[in-house]
């Protein structure tokens, strides 16, 4: 798998969703690879973060698996790749006969390929299961849920290169570009206020974007800072200005009332819902001025495209669909859909959790988000697949974890970290060591790869090819360099080799990745169009549903791809978080990621450069609160829930509101999941990250060192 020549290997950056291209250039010994920018890249011309710019640094990192390993009598030792398949199949097939198909979870990965992924989950429905998921469900299933069931598709609706180009304003509500998806804040979204354009953010924590947007000369931006868990009641206030407003005067144009007539149902819905709505009383709880709301509603209301962006901080509650629906809502009520320059617009935070949800590894739909209980749909991919696919949704993760020890008793983990990314870390490592078999995929001994019994050494991003697809939806080739440790594998190797081990070699032998997509092709509509050589080096946005097809930069310009082919109003009602404020946990605990690291920090932590960066975690609290608590700057603390305690060193700041506290889950020796909350959103069984009840308070403070590596 090394490259043809030694020109430089156009590839794209394994950390955000953005899908900045990178170039990778190799040296004289195996493994020594460094960054090169690609000037013409599509989506970053060149540009890139620090996270991408560091990205050469983990792939020859002493840490990497290479060798598979059996644990015996509790310790591992290193096996044969024949012993490894063995022991695998063996258990498997095992559990099978003894439990049942229901009995085995798989877990798919955003920072594998589209054809790796594909594989897993077929290889998941050919065992007779379909709790097969990914980690979209810790980030955006609960946005995919409300897109997919009241537009059509669980997407960006808009790319950012025509959200640059035409939005006049920007309501970025619960994501943080400026750190997250840098590259994107900068070339597209900044550049779009340059410009002109009028930004609305809505987020508990002032960061970079709200830095980002501080421009000299404009005051086109202002920052709601709300409450975490009150998005609801702060957007009816934006939804019950607007309708009054249009009552008020029809003639100003504040809803689109021929939109709503033609393409949208259940506008009456939300009209009832906001009948007797206290405006009032709902910012008081949001804990934003109710003339700051007004007037960000008026400037939504006016705009001629507006765009709404969203993330973590509006899918990761309880109540995360109702959240997205309410900006469904906005979106629909203005005519801001299906042209350039508006929508609803999910940011994706890994480099293939769109792509992942796309190829069906999902426990509730097949490739291109087909339904499994839909007869016809199913029938549709059984007849390529050759097997009965199972007609009821499966276990989410999150669900399998919970179910560890009880009807699940083997989990197969490719490229996946539940002990660091899933929430109460604590008790997830408890369930793990009540499995009877668990096998883990991965690069590095992660903290969920020391309860397996099997550990595979897979390869690195730059060392095979495939595909990706970016937050926009384009899909982009990544391309191989080199291999650098001779007995790991390609994870698509791996699931190969199961595969054809567990059922047949020609339902599961392939002769490379491009062999693998010409078969998702036949399954999912979106991609049908698509071949590797059409995605060439600027990649297609799907849907493309034909040969020849450009793929489409906006979506739902003609309808909406529901069941009546309207988008579907619905008014919400707020729903506090499971956890608030009490006498033993008085203050609310909310999460998030920072731009120089990445999710649990697999690779982010063992990169020098990202390290001295930001070498361990922290946690803003606000002054008023550090004064009653007796918090100095850079006190060590102890940051406590229900679920478990951390401790972390401490920034006085009033970046974050008054009550609330603040950190991140990047790092193993202090990561905010040990205290997050497990309760899940009971349609799309997210987990509510974003606020927990917690306290604080001053520890010894001392000198540990150079933080833990994360794993992930």
């Amino acid at each position: 798998m090394s490259s043809e020549s030694d020109d430089p290997v156009k590839t794209i950056c394994p950390y955000c969703g953005v899908g900045c291209g990178i170039q990778v250039d190799t040296g004289e010994e195996r493994g020594d690879m460094r960054f090169l920018p690609w000037g013409d890249a599509p989506v970053n011309e060149g540009r890139i973060c620090i996270k991408g710019g560091a990205a050469t640094e983990v792939v020859d990192h002493e840490d990497r698996l290479t060798d598979p390993l059996i644990k015996e009598d509790g310790e591992f030792r290193e096996a044969t790749w024949e012993e490894a398949y063995s022991r695998i199949v063996d258990e498997m097939s095992r559990i099978r006969d003894e439990h049942g198909p229901e009995a085995m979870g798989f877990y798919g990965s955003s920072k594998t390929m589209n054809e790796e992924n594909y594989l897993l989950q077929k290889l998941a429905r050919r065992y007779g299961t379909n709790n097969v998921d990914n980690c979209t469900r810790m980030c955006h299933a609960s946005t995919v849920w409300a897109l997919r069931t009241s537009l059509g598709a669980g997407a960006m609706t808009n790319s950012m290169a025509d959200l640059e180009q035409s939005a006049d304003l920007l309501w970025i509500q619960g994501a943080n570009p400026g750190e997250q998806h840098p590259i994107a804040n900068s070339q597209y979204f900044r550049q779009a206020v340059l410009e002109g354009a009028t930004v609305i953010q809505v987020d508990p924590h002032a960061n970079k974007t709200t830095e980002s947007f501080d421009i000299h000369g404009t005051e086109r931006h202002m920052h709601l800072q709300v409450q975490p868990g009150t998005d609801i009641p702060l957007l009816n206030i934006v939804l019950k200005t607007i309708l009054d407003r249009h009552e008020q005067h029809p003639d100003e144009g504040w809803i689109d009332e021929s939109f709503i007539e033609e393409r949208t149902e259940g506008f009456e819905h939300l009209r009832e819902t906001l009948a007797d709505f206290d405006k009032e009383a709902a910012a008081e709880e949001a804990g934003v001025p109710l003339a700051d709301i007004e007037l960000a509603a008026e400037k939504y209301a006016m705009a001629n495209n507006a765009a709404i962006f969203t993330g973590m901080g509006m899918s990761q509650h309880t109540c995360g669909v109702d959240n997205v629906q309410n900006e469904i809502n906005l979106a629909l009520i203005t005519g801001n859909l299906g042209k350039p320059g508006t929508g609803v617009n999910p940011l994706r935070g890994q480099n293939n959790v769109q792509g992942t949800c796309d190829v069906g590894a999902m426990p509730n739909v097949l490739p291109g988000y087909q339904l499994v209980d839909d007869d016809e749909a199913r029938q549709s991919v059984e007849d390529v697949w050759g097997f009965e696919i199972p007609d009821e949704p499966g276990l989410t993760n999150v669900e399998i974890s919970h179910e560890a020890g009880n009807s699940v008793h083997g989990l197969y983990v490719m490229g996946e970290n539940p002990v660091m990314s899933e929430p109460d870390g604590n008790m997830v490592e408890q369930r793990l060591q009540d499995l009877e078999f668990l096998v883990a995929q991965d690069i590095f001994m992660t903290e969920t790869a020391k309860y397996a019994d099997v550990v595979l050494p897979a390869t690195t991003w730059a060392e095979r090819g495939g595909t990706v697809t970016n937050t926009d939806r384009r899909v982009q080739r990544m391309r191989p360099v080199e291999k650098v440790h001779e007995n790991t594998e390609h994870d698509l190797e791996i699931v190969m080799e199961v595969g054809s081990r567990l059922f047949s070699e020609e339902e599961f032998r392939f002769d490379g990745p491009e062999a693998v997509f010409e078969e998702l092709r036949q399954v999912c509509p979106s991609y049908h169009g698509m071949t590797y050589d059409r995605l060439g080096e600027e990649g297609i946005q799907w849907p493309c549903y034909e040969p020849g097809d450009e793929g489409d930069q906006y979506l739902y310009e003609d309808g909406f791809d529901t069941e009546s082919g309207l988008g579907q109003i619905e008014g919400v009602r707020h729903q506090p978080p499971a956890e608030t404020p009490d006498e033993e946990y008085p203050l609310i605990l909310t999460t998030a990621r920072l731009e120089e690291h990445y999710n649990t920090g697999t690779m982010s932590r063992r990169s020098p450069t990202l390290s001295r960066q930001q070498p361990e975690n922290f946690v803003d609290v606000h002054p008023n609160d550090a004064a009653d608590y007796g918090i100095e700057d850079g006190d060590t603390v102890t940051l406590t829930s229900r679920r478990g305690e951390i401790d972390v060193k401490a920034h006085v700041t009033d970046a974050i509101k008054e009550g609330v506290v603040w950190t991140t889950p990047h790092f193993a020796a202090a990561s905010a999941n040990r205290l997050t909350n497990d309760v899940l959103d009971e349609r799309a069984k997210i987990p509510e990250y974003k606020a927990a009840a917690a306290e604080i308070a001053v520890t010894v403070d001392s000198d540990d060192g150079e933080a833990e590596a994360a794993d992930d």
